[in-house]
């Protein structure tokens, strides 16, 4: 194996120890990065440390670029590490910090590198258990055109009903143009209620009542979408798997009715009877 070689399969794989140390080094560099910008944004924490947290910052930077680069040079395919998932993240996960160069406070977004730690599933030989989120994904990539209709719908109703609250309750009550009513009609329907804006008037709060009651039917819409499209797609996936129906036996017991046996039993498991094989 060439140099690149072995040093791709250290930074990608996980199956020698050097890979395995290299991402458990990784995550723990990752951790440590994510809580020192969380500690910089505390104020006391900040005039006390705020220069030696910068530093840690930068170091830490300065660490994930070079592995970012190294990962581009040792990838078997470069194109595709850099528009995956991971790729994208590692980018992610640096970008902040030159940002902040040029716009205060952008360091703060480096917490979009706990995202990395995602490779921990691989390390901890997890990856079979997260293997949902193929599913997942394809159920919403299948319900993006519902979602969207949905979306449209739920916009339509909200300024329908930001349009009829600034009607009936005014400038006077808090809902001083549609945009505001919207917003209030918005945090209404989410049940979220902050309570900063809230109906005066008779009719108000009858409306407000509506809005309320509707909002517990329109949140189950989006759930009740994806839930079909995630058990639609498991079903695919299983059906995929499964061999053509022709090559399956029913193996079913005439004298107890005891099913479930391998394909190559000839007596029932559970009364000895002599097993009638026939195809589905």
């Amino acid at each position: 194996m060439t140099f690149r070689e072995k040093t791709r399969r250290v930074i990608f794989g996980s199956e020698t120890t050097l890979g395995k140390l290299f991402d458990v080094i990784l995550i723990i560099l990752i951790l440590d990065s994510v809580i020192a910008v969380m500690l910089a944004s505390v104020g006391d924490l900040q005039e006390e440390y705020g220069e030696a947290l910068r530093i840690a910052e930068w170091v830490f930077t300065g660490i994930f670029t070079l592995e970012y680069f190294v990962r581009i040079w040792c990838s078997e395919d470069r194109r595709k590490y850099l528009t995956s998932f991971f790729g994208i993240v590692d980018l992610l996960a640096i970008v902040p910090t030159y940002l902040s160069l040029f716009i205060g406070g952008a360091e703060f977004l480096i917490v979009i590198r706990i995202l990395r730690a995602v490779r921990l599933f691989r390390i901890l030989k997890l990856i079979k258990y997260i293997q949902g989120e193929n599913v997942i994904m394809r159920a919403f990539k299948a319900s993006r055109y519902k979602i969207t209709v949905f979306i449209v719908s739920v916009i339509s109703i909200v300024t329908i009903i930001g349009a009829i609250m600034h009607l009936v309750e005014g400038p006077e009550n808090g809902f001083v143009n549609i945009p505001i009513s919207v917003y209030w009609a918005i945090v209404t329907l989410t049940t979220v209620g902050y309570g900063d804006i809230h109906p005066q008037t008779p009719a108000g709060q009858i409306i407000a009542s509506f809005v309320m009651l509707l909002g517990f039917a329109i949140i189950a819409v989006p759930t009740g979408i994806v839930t079909a499209e995630i058990a639609k797609t498991e079903l695919q996936m299983t059906s995929q798997k499964s061999p053509p129906s022709e090559e399956r036996l029913s193996v079913k017991c005439n004298q107890c009715s005891a099913d479930n046996h391998a394909n190559d039993a000839k007596y029932c498991r559970v009364c000895g009877s002599l097993l009638e094989r026939r195809l589905l």
